[in-house]
């Protein structure tokens, strides 16, 4: 019996701990310097299963693609049109902040409420394809428990309903 005490005083103390150390920020990771479009692409895959992206059929050897493909998402009305919807969807989610936006790009950041992990997310209106691609990745882990996508079928969904 004082064994199992011991373990669970334990295993609660480094429960507490990971918790303090999510809230102080120490797991926010760092933010990319390399976000936006270049060469009319997102930000490539991340080496884990923690992102998705719409362009990954633009990486067919990298190693995580069949798990981060996603679609892009449908155009409602223009392509600047669609990024301001996107826009007040975002600023409505919890964990947003929106950090940069353009006519033809939104980037923004989100925060899970407990450990304070940060996720960035990007929606770039592709004329090429006339469509949103998007990419959303976790800065720090090697798995996102499907969050990430989860979040850009969220928007998606109410992209879709959106007036």
């Amino acid at each position: 019996m004082l064994v199992i005490k011991w373990i669970s005083t334990v295993i609660f103390a480094l429960v507490v701990g990971a918790v303090l150390i999510a809230q102080l920020g120490l797991l926010q990771g760092s933010a990319p310097t390399d976000l936006g479009v270049q060469q009319g692409k997102l930000k490539g895959l991340s080496a884990t299963d923690n992102s998705v992206s719409s362009q990954a059929d633009l990486y067919p050897d990298h190693p995580q693609r069949t798990y981060s493909s996603i679609a892009p998402l449908a155009l409602r009305g223009d392509g600047p049109s669609t990024i301001a919807k996107l826009k007040t969807i975002v600023q409505g989610m919890e964990g947003a902040k929106l950090v940069s936006s353009a006519p033809d790009y939104l980037y923004a950041q989100y925060t899970t409420p407990l450990m304070k992990y940060v996720d960035d997310v990007e929606f770039w209106f592709d004329p090429s394809s006339n469509a949103i691609q998007v990419r959303s990745a976790s800065r720090i882990g090697k798995g996102d428990m499907g969050l990430n996508r989860k979040r850009i079928e969220t928007v998606r969904a109410a992209l879709a309903a959106a007036p």
